[in-house]
């Protein structure tokens, strides 16, 4: 009886993994690059399943890049606040505002959004210069729900809650509300929803409402996964997420943590300039530079509700522990219920909706 030999395993890591860990990209965008013929290997136009090692010398769009490059793991993770009239691109041929615009430029790397909103929607937007952390995220396998505060403008009945919930047929297959609860606030025919969809495909939450008969006056994102945007972050504004936050991110979806890299005091200093500048609507002046065009923040009356109240579909358990600012990486509804509350001010980090 002869004996089957192994096939020995190929060497290295995929290219498109390698060059999304950098932050050049998400994996996505880098296969298309690689099909387009933009990515070499040692001189050689890169082939989809190519793999490369530390000794191969890779450059993109004529750029080689440096061999501590390749080596290095940068996992910075931004949250945004996205205003009504950013479109989600870097560049756009009509000169409307972009969600780039006012995030700050990373010494390594460069930011990567993880997934989009329509030009008409706000709230959460997370930016990270882990393309591997943004891959993991977006798919769906690791099950990154998402939660949207909507205000519906019609009757709502219990039967379109119900048949929302079920699913229904969209252009681009069937879809579904996870769960939905109704929130305070609105008037007359205008009611607030909290709603949770499982998937990001093109204007599902509006297209599902749509699908009863319904139109979305008002759309807000507030949750991904487990980050909750927070009142304490003004529409326009971003921040970056802290060491013990962004560990918890990773843990979601099972990547070991990476340790953020050292900030000296002069550019924390700077960072929160830019904070502070990036709640500011952009003058003429500064559109120009970009040849883009002035950008004026929405006005954002969307309700609020505490996490234990909001809208959840079933998840696997989050790593143990809390990030490092207030009220953005919260409990799931489960733990916050088994907590024995706590009286007003002992430092209890509020959710969303409650006041200090």
């Amino acid at each position: 009886m002869s004996e089957i030999e192994e096939q020995p395993r190929p060497s290295g890591e995929k290219l498109q993994k390698v060059l999304a860990r950098m932050g050049q990209g998400s994996r996505r965008d880098i296969e298309t690059w690689i099909a387009q013929g933009r990515v070499k290997v040692n001189g050689v136009v890169a082939t989809l399943g190519a793999r490369v090692d530390l000794h191969d010398a890779i450059s993109v769009d004529g750029r080689l890049l440096k061999r501590e490059e390749l080596a290095e793991t940068v996992r910075r993770v931004l949250i945004y606040n996205k205003p009504e009239g950013e479109i989600c691109t870097r560049d756009d041929p009509e000169g409307r505002p972009t969600i780039f615009d006012r995030l700050p430029r990373p010494k390594e790397g460069r930011w990567i959004n993880i997934g989009r909103l329509d030009i008409n929607t706000t709230g959460l937007l997370l930016f990270t210069t882990d393309g591997e952390l943004a891959n993991r995220l977006m798919h769906p396998s690791y099950e990154m729900d998402r939660e949207y505060a909507v205000r519906v403008r019609g009757e709502v009945t219990e039967e379109m809650i119900e048949q929302l919930k079920a699913g229904v047929m969209l252009e681009d297959g069937p879809a579904k509300f996870t769960d939905i609860k109704e929130a305070p606030g609105g008037e007359g025919f205008n009611h607030w929803y909290h709603c949770v969809v499982m998937e990001g495909r093109n204007r599902e939450v509006r297209r599902l409402w749509e699908s009863q008969g319904l139109v979305v006056s008002r759309l807000k994102r507030v949750r991904f996964g487990p980050v909750f945007m927070t009142s304490d972050l003004p529409m326009g504004r971003w921040r970056e997420m802290g060491q013990r936050e962004v560990d918890i991110l990773s843990e979601e979806v099972g990547l070991k943590p990476v340790q953020l890299p050292a900030m000296k005091e002069k550019m924390r200093e700077k960072l929160d300039r830019l904070q502070r500048k990036s709640a500011k609507p952009m003058t003429r002046t500064e559109r120009s530079e970009r040849s883009k065009r002035v950008l004026r923040p929405a006005h954002d009356d969307a309700p609020q509700v505490e996490p234990e109240r909001r809208a959840r579909a079933p998840r696997k358990p989050a790593g143990e522990g809390r990030g490092n600012q207030r009220g953005t990486l919260a409990e799931r509804p489960s733990e916050v219920r088994k907590r024995t509350p706590r009286p007003s001010g002992d430092g209890q980090r509020p959710g969303p909706g409650r006041k200090r």
